[in-house]
């Protein structure tokens, strides 16, 4: 999944090369303001995560040892995803009020926001294990259809059926999430 091209992201970042890093907006930054302009945002938003995205990446890498599991591109369309998420939920606790400013985003937003983002990566590993079948059913279940649909959409003969497998398929990806070495570290946190 990581190729040289992912490898040729990663170092025009950490270097600071304005050709290479206006690659990776090229490459990516449209799907992020796709993204957040249908999830209740604006472009502005849509640059404040991208630019907060390379700069915990960055942090990241050079803080500690850092390891790409997945291409260059979806690992920052992912990290701008779940930040923006992060943002929006923060959001419906906000109360308005023109005398006072927001607040300014400190080191535990930037630490959250990563810790956030190595649990996301932990999940992700954890689920490309499992079997296609298991899979294919937890997607269809995960993006809310009902037993019903996910009936019509396999070759299950029952939502019984279905539910007992989606639930065989959840308890194995939890197993293998909680046997993970980061497991307990990333709860810790």
């Amino acid at each position: 999944m990581f190729t040289e091209k992912d490898q040729y992201h990663l170092r025009n970042l950490l270097a600071g090369d304005e050709e290479g890093i206006a690659e990776i907006y090229d490459l990516v930054f449209p799907k992020v303001v796709h993204f957040i302009t249908n999830n209740k945002g604006q472009y502005e938003d849509a640059e404040d995560i991208f630019h907060k995205v390379l700069v915990q990446l960055t942090t990241r890498i050079n803080a500690q040892e850092f390891q790409l599991t997945t291409s260059f591109d979806g690992y920052v369309f992912t990290a701008c995803k779940n930040l923006w998420r992060r943002e929006l939920n923060r959001k419906k606790m906000w109360v308005t009020n023109s005398e006072v400013r927001e607040p300014v985003e400190d080191e535990r937003d930037q630490a959250m926001a990563i810790l956030d983002q190595e649990r996301w990566e932990l999940y992700r590993e954890c689920f490309e294990k499992l079997s296609d079948n298991c899979k294919e059913v937890l997607n269809l279940f995960f993006n809310k259809l009902t037993y019903k649909e996910i009936v019509a959409q396999t070759s299950y003969s029952s939502e019984t059926v279905v539910r007992q497998r989606v639930f065989k398929c959840k308890t194995k990806l939890s197993t293998s999430i909680k046997k993970d070495k980061r497991f307990k570290r990333l709860l810790e946190l």
